[in-house]
């Protein structure tokens, strides 16, 4: 029998960046709500870990994808990998930065985000989507972050890409409402993944745990646009996106960002 979740949107849901952290989280997170999974990411043998641990926990069936997000061929294995699944929701978590002054960097490594960040949602969206649009329901879930209400020192170039998610998300909320398709674009602040402890000296202030930003995001799904997981960093984005310049903002960004690596 198929749970409240499931019967909403679809059976199935895709999570991209679904190997460790977030993505990990997310794919827990749907299993509980009963919807099988196809999980998307490079690392074919941690992708089959995950899989089997969450199988074993919820008894739902878990295929796996191993792929690069940035490559142009993504689209074409994913309706691929896809084809006669009901495929309700996806998940696009995936992401690529690097911390550090833009142009001491090599361009290939900003086209990278731009590649990941950027493209990738488009090339998910237009595979997963126009099914749901058939099917007149379904579900599209983008992640931001709080860094891309404005510019960000030394983490520019993903500063970006998450600002351009957010218009992304919002246009396609509205473009997908009347579709019965419902768009989310979560904005949280840091979040305690593998990657963030390797990159932090120190955690930033209201740095929330991936399981709390995955279920509040997901709850999130109908009721808007746009949601920022966490008192603290809603709190943040009115203040600096409110109530002071935008140049103050982007300063007190460069201090937050100062010590990542």
């Amino acid at each position: 029998m198929s749970s409240p979740f499931a019967t909403r949107y679809g059976a199935w849901a895709v999570i991209a960046g679904a190997s460790e952290g977030l993505g990990a989280a997310f794919a827990y997170a749907l299993a509980a709500r009963g919807c099988h999974l196809l999980l998307l990411a490079r690392r074919a043998e941690v992708l089959t870990e995950l899989a089997a641990a969450i199988t074993a926990k919820h008894q739902v069936t878990v295929k796996t994808l191993a792929c690069d997000l940035a490559d142009a061929s993504f689209p074409e294995k994913l309706t691929e990998a896809t084809r006669g699944l009901e495929v309700g929701l996806g998940v696009y978590n995936a992401a690529y930065s690097f911390a550090g002054p833009v142009l001491e960097r090599p361009v290939e490594d900003a086209l990278r985000v731009v590649e990941v960040n950027c493209k990738g949602p488009l090339r998910f969206t237009h595979a997963l989507v126009p099914q749901m649009i058939a099917r007149k329901r379904g579900g599209l879930v983008l992640m931001s972050s709080i860094a891309g209400f404005q510019g960000a020192p030394r983490i520019a170039a993903y500063a970006a890409s998450k600002a351009f998610n957010i218009s992304l998300g919002e246009g396609l909320a509205a473009e997908l409402r009347p579709h019965g398709v419902d768009v989310v674009v979560s904005c949280p602040g840091a979040i305690r993944t593998p990657n963030y402890a390797k990159a932090a000296k120190k955690e930033a202030p209201g740095t929330l745990d991936a399981e709390v930003v995955a279920e509040v995001t997901l709850e999130a799904l109908g009721a808007g646009a746009i949601v920022i997981p966490g008192a603290v960093n809603k709190l943040a984005a009115f203040f600096m996106g409110t109530l002071i310049p935008r140049s103050a903002a982007v300063a007190i960004m460069g201090k937050n960002t100062a010590e990542l690596e």
